[in-house]
């Protein structure tokens, strides 16, 4: 199943923050560690959309209808203008 083995050094307050987490989940400690790599650590396709995702974040504000039918019609709009 997991073919590499590491070793980490925690101070008490982390270790107990993990465990406790480990414990409500009913989980190993380990496994809570593999879920943050894996939320920390984006891999091919999740780093795309973390850099599309933090693109889409820092974007100014822009002005959106308040009736969704109007915002429908001005992307129809939009879209028809440029194929």
């Amino acid at each position: 199943m997991y073919g590499r083995r590491l070793q980490i050094l925690l101070d008490e307050d982390r270790y107990r923050r993990v465990s406790a987490l480990a414990a409500r989940r009913g989980v190993s400690v380990a496994a809570v560690i593999r879920e943050a790599i894996d939320r920390s650590v984006p891999h091919g396709e999740d780093e795309a959309r973390g850099a599309a995702l933090a693109l889409l974040l820092s974007a100014d504000p822009m002005p959106v209808p308040v009736d969704p039918r109007d915002l429908r019609v001005e992307l129809d709009d939009l879209h028809s203008r440029h194929g």
